[in-house]
């Protein structure tokens, strides 16, 4: 019995010791994991970046800015695909909802186009549904930030907590997992992009924008659809905004009008 229980003690032990191992090792490797993430961002330029792009009406890709372009695809980030396809990617910021969104919605069911919804928390907490209804409909819920703030006045700490808390929280509430990230209104900066890059996030900004997001200074909805159809490109990731009832009035047809023009719309998960 003595001879049992002594190699039953000894067993324990060893158990203990490899689980005790173990845990130290893998602390020290989240901290390794850590330290290496900021160290990657250190002597970066943390000024601020405003996207910017710029526009031609001949169909041609728009000029991104060589700099800036570099920078993002330097951090994995992307604004505007193959000149060799014809394929439109479809975005939408969502910052908060102004009642348009089921139409929205609607209007992408009806002609079979995946697009993908950047949100933040305010818009995941007050439009669950629509967020869940944008999962079941098979489009991408991207991440835009807790609280919408420039990227680039925050602190590596406050990044952090700005993407991953909004990112935790859709996965608690609907098992999601976030990948790709707008940051709010464009702005970012060589540091902020290094950051949102080592949480695992693809950086997505756009090649076609307008001046939509005004709700009380609507572009006249004959004006923007030819200022949308005007700008079609190849590989074109098109921003639109979610509390726009121009765009809200006009997706179905300009939806209809460019595939006419021979153009297919893809999700980015089929980005090339």
């Amino acid at each position: 019995m003595k001879i049992k229980n002594k190699k039953f003690i000894i067993a324990s032990l060893t158990v203990i010791v490899l689980f005790a191992i173990a845990v130290i090792q893998n602390g020290e490797n989240s901290k390794m994991q850590e330290e290496a993430r900021l160290t990657n961002s250190q002597g970066l330029s943390n000024k601020k970046i405003g996207w910017g792009i710029k526009r031609n009406d001949n169909h041609e890709q728009p000029d991104l800015g060589k700099v800036n372009k570099e920078i993002l695809e330097k951090n994995n980030g992307i604004a505007m695909g193959n000149n060799n396809d014809k394929y439109i990617y479809l975005t939408f910021d969502e910052g908060y909802e102004a009642g348009h969104t089921t139409q929205i919605l609607s209007t992408l069911k009806e002609n079979n186009v995946k697009a993908t919804f950047f949100i933040t928390a305010h818009y995941l907490n007050t439009q669950p549904d629509l967020v869940k209804q944008m999962i079941e409909e098979g489009h991408i819920v991207g991440n835009h930030t807790v609280n919408h703030k420039s990227m680039p006045s925050l602190t590596e700490e406050q990044i952090n907590s700005e993407v991953m808390d909004l990112h935790k929280t859709i996965y608690e509430k609907f098992g999601y997992e976030m990948k790709y990230i707008r940051p709010p209104m464009g702005e970012f900066s060589e540091k902020s992009i290094t950051v949102t890059n080592s949480l695992g996030y693809k950086t997505v900004m756009w090649s076609f924008a307008y001046e939509d997001w005004n709700e009380n200074k609507q572009p006249e909805e004959s004006t923007a659809k030819k200022k949308i159809i005007d700008n079609v490109h190849n590989g074109e990731i098109m921003l639109l905004h979610g509390n726009s009832t121009t765009n809200t009035n006009i997706l179905g047809d300009i939806i209809k009008e460019i595939r006419n023009m021979g153009y297919e719309f893809k999700s980015l998960d089929e980005f090339k």
